[in-house]
């Protein structure tokens, strides 16, 4: 963080969802996921990333929104930088929600975005109104009114996609390589492993792994420790333990990853997301 960042963080015991508003100058993150869907309002100046293999611009009043595991990096085009709330809402919390406004889920699909930005101003208003409420202490019916409000608001921007069991336009060597990585998490993962794995050479998988998902497999596997460390925070372990849990090679080695990804230090993220006092 520099002296121009700043990141305010929080988490809800009831619901789970975190909030956030931060504000960044230049550079903010650099390409990594979430487990939550994010839903989002840029209060001040250009908040630019990329997402979907399109590079988006958000201005003040527009939403942005994000599925989970969708890759995107954050940077300030104008030097006055970017300003914004974020809600991250729990996929099992946000289906159990949206149950009692859409019909009976259609078999094998999952909720998705139809679009990565909004204008519509009724969102944007109902995404800084549960912002509010949900980030500081509110009455709980004050709240459920507002993410209420929200969910509706949501609803047309949300429909069922279809949920395969491998994306069939996806080659296989990629698909291949990254389930070996989800299976082997953590441990000390080798590019000839993964080649071994696959059956073909280092250099091919790179290519067809990148096209496939955006990141080079290493990458990739950094993504899926971070992820993990996040839960693992929000649970309040402490950061060592998590550092070597998920095969980083120390607590700093986890702190230089976090805060590239996420614009804040695994212990300030523990602290804001836990109710454990600091060690």
């Amino acid at each position: 963080m520099t002296a121009h960042n700043w990141i305010d963080l929080a988490q809800d015991d009831e619901t789970g969802i975190e909030t956030l508003r931060a504000h960044f100058q230049g550079h903010a993150y650099d390409p990594h996921w979430h487990d939550s869907y994010l839903v989002g309002v840029t209060e001040q100046g250009v908040q630019q990333f990329n997402c979907r293999r399109v590079q988006h611009r958000s201005t003040p009043g527009s939403v942005f929104l994000l599925e989970p595991g969708e890759i995107h990096d954050g940077d300030a085009p104008t030097d006055d930088g970017f300003t914004y709330r974020m809600l991250y809402l729990d996929p099992h919390w946000l289906e159990r929600e949206l149950s009692a406004v859409f019909e009976e889920a259609p078999a094998s699909t999952c909720l998705s975005f139809a679009s990565t930005l909004s204008t519509d101003p009724r969102l944007a208003m109902a995404t800084a109104r549960a912002f509010e409420v949900m980030h500081q202490p509110e009455l709980r019916i004050v709240r459920q009114h507002a993410l209420d409000t929200l969910l509706q608001a949501l609803t047309t921007q949300l429909h069922w996609r279809k949920q395969y069991p491998h994306d069939p336009r996806l080659p296989g060597v990629a698909r291949l390589a990254r389930e070996y990585l989800h299976e082997r998490m953590h441990h000390n993962v080798g590019v000839d492993d993964l080649a071994s794995v696959t059956g073909v050479d280092r250099f091919r998988l790179n290519r067809a792994f990148k096209a496939a998902y955006g990141l080079a497999p290493h990458a990739y596997l950094v993504q899926l420790r971070l992820a993990s460390a996040r839960r693992l925070l929000a649970r309040g372990e402490p950061c060592a333990e998590v550092a070597m849990t998920l095969g980083f090679a120390d607590q700093s080695h986890l702190g230089r990853w976090f805060v590239r990804a996420y614009g804040l230090t695994p212990a300030l993220y523990r602290k804001r997301c836990s109710n454990v006092p600091d060690a």
